[in-house]
Order: structure tokens, then sequence, then C-alpha cells
């Protein structure tokens, strides 16, 4: 039995390592639900599952799947990865002064069997001034993050703080998935 992890996201695979589970990587082709009308609990929840069971084809049936969906969510709105620059300072020029959600849906294939939970944070964004947006929007740190912004990076002196799981904001609520871990039945050793 071996851990797959269903991402090519350098964060979700430095959290694993960063807590000693041994994976490999296999990327899924599955491609995440566009805009929609379902709740951002679903919406995660869905994603995550169609990666996890792509990948889970292709693997050996005793193998676990891995595969997880990060969203940012300001007034029921899901802001996605900016497409640039611009639409990075966008997004960052909303989410000012503002709380918004972060919801990362998480699901385990594993014997043929798909187990799901999901997390939510709230993230209180402090007051950026235009030329703050525009400086942290040129590092380039925004463009491959949900919300453009990533706490774990330079994006941390964004946030002013938080309620409920910081893993969550980076990509893997990892207490969140050692308790998803056990409802599957798969030891997660450390």
């Amino acid at each position: 039995m071996k851990l797959i992890l269903a991402s090519l996201s350098p964060r979700r695979q430095e959290l694993l390592r960063q807590v000693g589970v041994k994976f490999e990587v296999v990327p899924s082709d599955f491609e995440e639900l566009g805009a929609s009308s379902l709740a951002p609990v679903d919406y995660v929840k869905e994603n995550a599952c169609g990666k996890a069971l792509a990948v889970a084809r292709k693997v050996h049936a005793d193998d676990v799947v891995l595969a997880a969906d990060t969203i940012v969510v300001l007034d029921g709105a899901i802001l996605g990865k900016p497409g640039d620059e611009k639409e990075a300072a966008c997004m960052l020029a909303k989410l000012s002064g503002r709380t918004h959600e972060v919801f990362t849906g998480m699901a385990v294939a594993f014997r043929g069997r798909i187990f799901t939970r999901v997390e939510k944070t709230d993230v209180m964004m402090r007051l950026l001034t235009t030329r703050e947006i525009a400086v942290y929007a040129a590092t380039g740190e925004p463009l491959d993050k949900a919300g453009a912004y990533g706490i774990q990076g330079k994006g941390a002196l964004l946030v002013e703080r938080i309620e409920g799981c910081y893993y969550n904001v980076v990509g893997l609520p990892l207490v969140a998935l050692l308790k998803l871990f056990g409802e599957a039945g798969v030891r997660f050793e450390y």
C-alpha cells in the first residue's frame, strides 16, 4: 500500500513531508468544475472526489489516493487563481480589510471507496493600501494561489488573523487529514 498524492501542489507536498509522510505524486487529469451554483462545501468536495477517482483508476487497488481542492470565498463568490497581475490586484482589493472563508475539500480513494472531508477557515485580511496591493501582486506569488495570496509566503503580511486551521489556508488541513485517514482505515504514521 502506497500513498498517492493526486496533486502537483508544492505546498501540499511540503506539508506532507513536514509531518514525515511518505508519498508518490500522480497528478490528476480531472478537469475542475468551472463556475457553479454549488455551495462552496459541495464545490470543493466534488473537485477533490473527481481528482482522487481519476488517479485511483490508474494505480493499484490497494494504494491510497489523496486529492484536495482549496478555494477562497468572499460574499458567497469563489475567487479562483488570478490569470495575471492585474486580476491579482483586483482580488486583493476586494479582500482588503474584510473577512473571507477558505475551504479545502479532501478526498481519499481506497479499496473502491471514497471518503471526504471539508475544512473551513475564516481569514481577516488587514486593510491594504493601493501601493501594498501593487507591490505584492508584482511579486508573482499570487498567480498560482486561490484568492491571489499565499499565507505561507510574503502574503503572511497581508493577513491580520485567522479563525480555524492555518494549514487549511495553505492548502491541506493536517489534523482534518489525520481524521479522514482514520475514517478510511488508513494508518497515518509520522
